[in-house]
Formats: C-alpha cells, sequence, structure tokens
C-alpha cells in the first residue's frame, strides 16, 4: 500500500468502529429506533408463580404431643429391718412373688429361747392371778395383792409382744405382689439394714410419667384418654390420666402428669420411653389453614386469596392451632383460593399465576 494512503486508511478503519459501537447509544436522541427499549416499556408487571389452596371444611382436632417414661406401680429396695446372719433365702430370681411371702430369714435363734422362756412365766403368771382373783373375791387378800399378780402378767405379755416384733423383724416378706430382681447376698451372709438385698417391681399396672405446657392445665384432668407408642410395636397403647400434680414447675412451665396403663402378664418393662399423643378438642368442620400461609401484623392476621389473576389481602381471626393447621373463625370461606407459597412478596393486587393448586 501507498505510504501516503496508510494514514486516510487507518482513519477511516477508526470512524467505521467508533460507528458500531456509539451508534445503539446515540440513534434514540437523533431520532432513530431501538427494538429493545420497546420490549421492556410494553411488558409490564410480570406475574408471580404460586401454589395455591381450595379452601373447603375438614375435620381439626387439637392434640399434645408429649414423651414420657413408663415406671412401676410399685418399687422397693428390699433390705432387713435388723442385722443379723441370712439363714434361709426363699426366693429364685426374676420370679413372680405374692404380698406377704416368706423371701428370707436371719438367725433367731436366740430371740426364740427368750421367748420360750417369757411363755413359762407367762403361764405361771396366769395361775397366779387366778388365785389371787379368787381369794380377793372371798376377802382373803388386800386389793393391792391382787393388782400386783395382775400387773406382773400384763408387764410379761407386753415383753412377749415386743419379742415376737423382734422376732418379725428377722423375716424379709413381699410388701406387695410383683416380680422379685436379681439378689444381692447370699446365704451365710451377715447383712444390716442397709444392706440391699433385692428389688421388688410389680408392673401390672403401668404408670406413665409426662409433662404438658401449662397453658393446658384446665383441660389435662383425671379420667382424660392418651395413646402412647413403643418402639417394637406397630400399634398404639391406650392409658387413662389418674393424676396431675397440683403445681407448675417454675423452671420449665410444665405440669407433670400421670397415667396408668394396664400391662398384663406384665409384658412391657417399666423405664422404657414413650411418645405420647393427648386429643383434647375436635371440630368436624372447620376451616383451617396451612400455619406457613398466616402473615401476623400490628393490626391482625393477614392471608392472601389469588382473585381475578390478582393477589388479595384479607384480615382474618383465628380460632385453635394445631401443629401444622390455624383453624380461621372469621374473613375466609369454603371455595375461596388460599395463595400458599410466596407469602413473603405479596402484595396487595400483584398478578400471579397459579403453578399447582392443592
Amino acid at each position: 500500500m501507498n505510504k501516503k494512503l496508510k494514514p486516510f486508511f487507518y482513519a477511516a478503519l477508526i470512524l467505521v468502529l467508533a460507528g458500531i459501537i456509539f451508534y445503539p447509544k446515540l440513534a434514540p436522541l437523533v431520532g432513530g429506533t431501538s427494538a429493545e427499549p420497546e420490549m421492556v416499556r410494553s411488558a409490564g408487571p410480570q406475574a408471580l408463580n404460586v401454589e395455591a389452596l381450595i379452601i373447603k371444611p375438614i375435620k381439626l382436632v387439637e392434640q399434645i404431643n408429649s414423651s414420657g417414661t413408663l415406671i412401676p406401680d410399685e418399687q422397693v429396695e428390699l433390705s432387713f429391718e435388723t442385722s443379723g446372719k441370712i439363714v434361709n433365702i426363699n426366693f429364685d430370681e426374676g420370679t413372680a412373688v405374692r404380698k406377704g411371702q416368706l423371701l428370707a430369714k436371719i438367725n433367731d435363734r436366740p430371740l426364740q429361747a427368750q421367748l420360750l422362756k417369757l411363755q413359762a412365766q407367762k403361764k405361771l403368771a396366769e395361775e397366779r392371778e387366778f388365785r389371787q382373783r379368787t381369794l380377793l373375791s372371798r376377802d382373803a387378800i388386800s386389793q393391792e395383792a391382787y393388782d400386783q399378780a395382775t400387773t406382773e402378767l400384763q408387764s410379761l405379755e407386753a415383753d412377749m409382744m415386743l419379742l415376737e416384733a423382734r422376732i418379725a423383724e428377722t423375716e424379709m416378706r413381699a410388701p406387695f405382689d410383683g416380680i422379685i430382681g436379681l439378689r444381692h447376698v447370699s446365704e451365710g451372709s451377715f447383712v444390716g439394714t442397709q444392706t440391699p438385698i433385692a428389688r421388688l417391681v410389680k408392673s401390672n399396672p403401668l404408670k406413665i410419667e409426662f409433662a404438658v405446657p401449662e397453658r393446658y392445665g384446665d383441660e389435662v384432668i383425671p379420667g382424660l384418654p392418651i395413646s402412647f407408642i413403643l418402639d417394637g410395636y406397630a400399634d398404639p397403647f391406650s392409658a387413662q390420666v389418674y393424676a396431675v400434680e397440683p403445681k407448675v414447675d417454675v423452671r420449665t412451665r410444665n405440669i407433670l402428669v400421670r397415667a396408668l396403663f394396664s400391662n398384663p402378664q406384665s409384658r412391657i418393662k417399666p423405664g422404657r420411653f414413650v411418645s405420647i399423643q393427648i386429643d383434647l378438642r375436635e371440630l368436624p368442620d372447620a376451616i383451617a389453614i396451612p400455619s406457613e400461609s398466616l402473615i401476623p401484623e400490628m393490626d391482625g392476621d393477614r392471608i392472601f386469596v389469588y382473585r381475578g389473576g390478582r393477589a388479595e389481602s384479607k384480615v382474618v381471626t383465628t380460632g385453635m392451632r394445631t401443629e401444622d393447621q390455624v383453624q380461621i373463625t372469621s374473613g375466609l370461606e369454603p371455595g375461596d383460593t388460599l395463595v400458599t407459597t410466596g407469602i413473603l412478596q405479596l402484595r396487595q393486587g400483584m398478578p400471579l399465576t397459579i403453578d399447582k393448586i392443592n
């Protein structure tokens, strides 16, 4: 290329590139047209894609869900009331025993010998009292002499009662029907009053101990039926509340409750964890919405419904609540279309497109 023409060539190339770059921006200023801005101006606000729910009456049940523990109806750590050497154990570990059954025995031979001595003395005292009473009826002795004989007999009887009580302390008997556990001693062991011998458990019926929030204090009362689920069993079990703690726990703000469960053959062991469900109230034809669809505000609770392709805000009054639903007592009617998603983005009059209706 001619060296004289090169500057002109480069200048023309620069002008062409500048025109390509700046023409779209300058065209509107000089009367040109641009398709893209015109498209934006004519599109308008976009519709929000949401999901909705057609409102219809449903059965609504107010429930309390809690957890608890199975505890025995009765339980005791068995021990002797006195010290001594065990001479006899009359139970097998893990077996059923009856109330009053003799379970173990401490050596009581010295006490039995003392009792025989007192019994012999009592016989003599009874004969003396009889003779003195006969003589008194004939005025052969004074009243004081007869009273001395009577006092001696009564004193011997009291000593015998005390000795019999001490002999009874050498016997360990079952205080109630139940299953006796593993023993911790053997025959020949010397035991004291603090030595544990075995544990006795009564597990028919079983008690269920659990807690409920304080706001349910007036509704959870004796006689209220409950159901509970136990790991390893497919079907729920039924029980009945029989006692409620009269005081609220100030740390947890809960009320302690106990229910009674019939446990035939003691097939379920105490100490197990249970999941509890209590049905308090049932509304057969309630208007209810998902909890996340309700918008709490300063002037009341609000919802959004779909009407004429747009969002419409409505003030509602709420009633009973469950874990995932809220009863609406006013402001919503059967057949209304409730918006259930995109709640935080909704505004009055916003255009909507329903993707899914439940």
